[in-house]
């Protein structure tokens, strides 16, 4: 299972602290095994309170935000980190939950999200809810029929499982049945019955249950249900809800049919109607949550394309690479009886055409193993009686099944495969998807199929199977009982599973259990084939081995991260100085917060402008990386603060992980690209096989069968090593380079596959490991043609800086540095230069495709930056345009097919900035002193124009240009301000210079009649001060007092102005 996307609840109140606790089972002193592998660490969800302690794993209702972890970081105040990203990292983290929706006697089990940084990826599902749930009592599982689990591959977070008899139930599991609810699902069991479907009888039984990644489907009688949730990849909080929502409510829904793999973005699961609307089937397609049906065909029915009265559509298999449905059709003629039709529906053109016709008997074989159907052999009188079909999209592989087994590689010509008997009828396929199919059959027996091969092989019951079991009694093991009931079968990292309810001491339960097929199938080649000769008076037991082989290793193989595309880091644990060395609290909370970082470090990373450093953890210790040997020094003398170390060197991304003789799990190919590794079989000794004649077995010989050989090629070449009995072959496998367009990475990947196939191995050679015996011989290598996931486009600002400043032999910043994204002049011919980084493999060089570049957006700062529409686009980028709006040009003259736009590559001849007068650049008005800036939003994309990759690559990122020229009329409005400001400051000095002695005079004699003043209010002041203190005793008359008074004044006065005239007169001339 995979977890699922963002959720959107509405945020509650916060209450504890929820982390992702990862639990050490090591000693510490395992700290310095450079082979990380060796130590196991067990990942588990717990309360803060729980750290540590064995099999703690807390189950969590309530959406809580998380507290950070500052009281932990706050003490490493000598650690080479980075306390405050890491204490805004973590205090972002929210955790996103269902609630628990009554559900009459139980309750729906709620989904807790853990978003790691973001991450959808890195999300945990899990359930708890406070009410009551099913109890797993024997009523729901003894002697019920098994069901087929059905779900989306590598999507699905979880798994649901119907068929309790009587109930409306399902079993729900997001750990792949290691743990399980039994939950009563809250519906309204309307039943539609009673007018236009044929359906008699009504059960509470869930028959159909589907799991996608962002939606639960299920069916009950005629009726769809399903469940979003807040567990699905919504981002509005407007969508979605706490409940189960009835679809297609006037349908008559017969069936449910799963589509295990989404594409374009989708996923998808059909509906098979009766009644009213037979011969249509309603196709569902899941979008974000989002769920939408549509009827097919939607001119006219199935049976009207077919031209025949009536029909009914058994089975539905979508074909996403062709968006083609195949459709299983049970064709009723009165004249004849009924038959079954293979037919084509087109959902592009609407078109139907009938690709085979099922033959009415099964096929006489005549003891062969298998017989290609071509109408020409014998029949027995044995009906078929199609039931369903399963298809495999990376081999193109089509099973028809009933009570027979037919394949087919091309869905027109098909094999009849014999060894399965006609008397036994096939319930349900599980498909691997890997080589591998197991078949249930209506009485519950389990067969292997190894795909490639024709030999099926009965697994349960059988002599083996009996074995098996009472090996694994004798050793009292938990997994198995004398009364147990089969529920499911399923496949879990290609090995082949059982979910069986146990029922021992009176006790029911259920297990989930690995089916031994190695094991099984090794015991029936030793129980057939063996031969007792008499030796003296003793016999002799003696076995043949029928595989062609004794050793097969795979070598030479290539680092397989470039193919498998696979990001991987190693974060060894911190440290631990104290004398016990066991790891505490605030270690591991250490350890969680650095997980934490180097997550949201490994986010980060995908920016438009490029690192100087190609690794993520770059950016963790480069302003501490001088520092690593302090450090290093204060955990020697066990001097860390908060006794733990952390070493620098211990968290890195891993670019070299190296290939353990194995073949990958998934090859990645783009364009053009091969993956070559060599076989090396070691023969069998020839030895007589048993019977009358004597014959040796043939050599050793390796075929590679490919799904699509028109779109990839496999080149085999073989060297005989005689001295050693031994062929070296040498296989290399290419991409043909034109059976896919360009995609975004990682997206719309064409599925194919390649088997590599020893002659004659097939269910016959196996290999001991220490996991148990493994099938050797056959190995299917899944492929992916498109552009690989972990590629991206990026501006390289260190070498675009570093060429500019050459070409245009200088460079000038912005006044205002911003050392994120450097400024480039105006005036500058602009040479951008780009990067592809490989996130997965390390490798970063220089882009040598070809180019369209277009300033998509901008404005005069960051916050006024808007969208342009696409007539802008075209107007401000396109050398077509006549209307003065072009913002840039060059002089490349490599243009689109449709001369729009202008191509570029690393080579080109720069780009120069124009802001024609109809631009949005042109007349941009500072906001000070300083020149004025732009910032474009600059779109790159090779789509269309680069030939070399199947990769889109797309990028946007921001450019700042400054020095822009003002407009021609605004600068000569400021010319003109400025010169008249100039003149009349010219003027004004002039004028000053003339008039300064007029003004030096003027201001002397103002100071001069100033003092006078001054002088003369301080004589008043003072005479009048000295004849008061005598007015009381001289007796002397007012009136005479009053003229002695003007006498002294105006002699006074005189006395001064013949003074001032006297030094006047002294005053030298100047």
């Amino acid at each position: 299972m995979s977890p699922a996307g963002p959720a959107w609840p509405r945020l509650r109140v916060l209450q504890t602290l929820w982390a992702l606790l990862v639990v050490l089972l090591a000693p510490w002193r395992l700290w310095a095994i450079k082979n990380t592998q060796e130590c196991t660490w067990q990942v588990v969800l717990n309360n803060f309170e729980t750290v540590g302690k064995k099999d703690a794993s807390d189950r969590f209702v309530d959406q809580e935000p998380l507290y950070t972890v500052d009281k932990v970081f706050s003490q490493l105040v000598d650690a080479p980190i980075d306390p405050d990203e890491v204490r805004g990292l973590v205090s972002g983290k929210r955790e996103r939950s269902w609630t628990c929706t009554p559900l009459g006697s139980g309750h729906l089990p709620t989904l807790s999200l853990q978003t790691y940084l973001g991450f959808p990826y890195y999300l945990k599902i899990n359930y708890s809810c406070k009410g009551e749930l099913f109890n797993l009592i024997p009523r729901y599982f003894v002697n019920v029929p098994s069901r087929p689990l059905w779900y989306t591959v590598d999507q699905a977070p979880v798994f649901i499982l119907g068929g309790i008899p009587e109930e409306k139930a399902i079993l729900l599991t997001d750990t792949n049945f290691k743990d399980f609810f039994l939950v009563e699902l809250s519906i309204d069991s309307c039943w539609v019955g009673s007018f236009y479907c044929p359906q008699t009888s009504f059960t509470a039984t869930i028959y159909d249950a589907i799991a996608t990644e962002s939606t639960l489907f299920i069916r009950q009688n005629q009726l769809i249900y399903y469940f979003t949730g807040t567990y699905t990849t919504l981002h509005e909080s407007n969508r979605g809800s706490g409940r189960w929502v009835r679809v297609l409510a006037n349908e008559c829904i017969k069936k449910l049919c799963p589509v295990h793999f989404h594409s374009n973005g989708s996923e998808y699961v059909m509906a098979l109607t009766t009644g009213k609307h037979e011969g249509y089937v309603h196709f569902g397609t899941i979008t974000d949550g989002r769920v939408s049906f549509e009827l097919l065909p939607r001119q006219r029915s199935v049976c009207n394309g077919i031209l025949v009265v009536n029909c009914s559509i058994t089975w539905a298999v979508f074909i996403a690479g062709d968006y083609n449905l195949l459709l299983l059709v049970e064709i009723e003629d009165p004249s004849t009886r009924k038959y079954f039709q293979v037919v084509s529906y087109d959902l592009v053109s609407d078109y139907l055409v009938v690709l085979y016709t099922i033959p009415e008997f099964i096929p006489d074989a005549r003891g062969l193993e298998f017989l290609m159907v071509l109408g020409t052999e014998s029949y027995t009188n044995f009906p078929m009686v199609p039931k369903g079909m399963s298809y495999n999209p990376y081999n193109n592989l089509l099973f028809i099944w009933g009570n027979f087994l037919l394949q087919s590689y091309n869905s027109k010509n098909f094999i009849y495969l014999a060894d399965f008997p006609k008397e036994l009828s096939i319930k349900y396929l599980v498909n691997s998807f890997y080589g591998d199919t197991a078949i249930v059959t209506e009485t519950e027996e389990i067969w292997y199929l190894l795909e490639g091969s024709y030999q099926v092989y009965k697994l349960f019951p059988s002599k083996g199977w009996e074995v098996h079991v009472s090996l694994q009694v004798m050793q009292q093991s938990s997994l198995y009982a004398p009364n147990e009931t089969m529920v499911t079968l399923f496949y879990e990292d290609h090995r082949l599973y059982q979910l069986v309810y146990l029922i021992d001491n009176q006790q029911g339960r259920l297990v989930k259990r690995l089916v031994p097929v190695e094991q099984l199938l090794m015991y029936q080649q030793i129980s057939n084939d063996y031969l007792l000769e008499r030796q003296g008076s003793h016999l002799t037991l003696s076995f043949t081995n029928f595989c062609p082989f004794t050793v097969m290793r795979l070598r030479d193989l290539p680092n397989p991260q470039i193919y498998t595309r696979q990001e991987r880091y190693r974060a060894q644990p911190p440290r631990v100085l104290e004398p016990g060395g066991f790891h505490s609290d605030n270690s591991l909370a250490v350890y969680q917060g650095l997980v934490y970082y180097l997550l949201w470090l490994h986010s980060k990373y995908d920016k438009p402008y490029a690192d100087p450093v190609h690794d993520p953890t770059w950016r963790w210790w480069k302003n501490k990386k001088q520092d690593q040997d302090y450090y290093f020094y204060l955990a020697s003398n066990w001097r860390s603060a908060g006794s733990v170390h952390v070493d620098m060197a211990s968290y890195e991304k891993i670019y070299d992980l190296k290939a353990e003789n194995e073949l990958p799990e998934r090859i990645f190919l783009d364009k053009g690209t091969s993956y070559r590794f060599s076989v090396f079989l070691t023969a069998r000794e020839p030895e007589p096989l048993h019977g009358p004649s004597f014959q040796l077995q043939s050599k050793v010989g390796l075929a590679v069968v490919l799904a699509d050989p028109e779109c990839i090629e496999a080149v085999v070449k073989e060297k005989v090593l005689v001295n050693r009995n031994s062929v070296l072959f040498w296989v290399t496998l290419s991409d043909k380079r034109f059976c896919f367009d360009q995609g975004i990475s990682g997206h719309h990947l064409m599925k194919t596959s390649m088997l590599l196939k020893v002659v004659g191995s097939s269910g016959h050679c196996f290999q001991n490991t220490n996991q148990g015996p493994r099938m050797q011989g056959n190995l299917m290598v899944p492929v992916l043609i498109g552009c690989p996931p972990g590629k991206r486009l990026a501006f390289d600002i260190t070498y675009t800086l570093e060429y500019n400043r050459l070409q245009n032999k200088h460079y000038f910043d912005c006044v205002h540095v911003d050392p994120e994204m450097p400024c480039f002049l105006f005036r500058d011919i602009f040479y951008p230069f780009f990067l592809i980084q490989d996130l997965v493999t390390g490798d970063s060089g220089s882009f040598q495709g070809s180019y369209v570049l277009k300033v998509v957006g901008g404005g005069p700062t960051l916050d006024t930056i808007k969208e342009y529409s696409e007539e802008d686009i075209y107007r401000f980028n396109s050398p077509l345009d006549k209307t003065g709006s072009l913002i840039w040009t060059t002089r490349n003259t490599t243009t689109t097919e449709d001369s729009a736009f202008n191509i570029l590559s690393h080579n080109s001849l720069g780009i120069e900035w124009l802001c024609m007068e109809n631009s949005p650049c042109h007349d941009t008005i500072p906001h000070s002193i300083f020149a004025s800036e732009f910032f474009f939003k600059v779109l790159v994309s090779n789509r269309g124009v680069d030939k070399s990759t199947y990769c889109d690559y797309q990028l946007t990122f921001q450019l700042r240009i400054h020095g822009l020229p003002l407009s021609a009329r605004r600068a000569f409005l400021i010319l003109m301000v400025s010169a008249s400001l100039f003149v009349g400051l010219v003027i004004l000095y002039v004028i000053s210079c003339l008039l300064s002695p007029y003004v030096v005079k003027v201001c002397n004699v103002l100071c001069w009649k100033i003092n006078n003043i001054i002088a003369w209010e301080s004589y008043i002041y003072s005479v009048a001060s000295d004849t008061g203190a005598f007015s009381n005793t001289s007796g002397i008359k007012s009136g005479e007092s009053s003229g002695g008074i003007s006498r002294v004044v105006s002699k006074v006065a005189g006395e001064n102005r013949t003074d001032t005239k006297e030094t006047l007169r002294k005053k030298p001339i100047s």
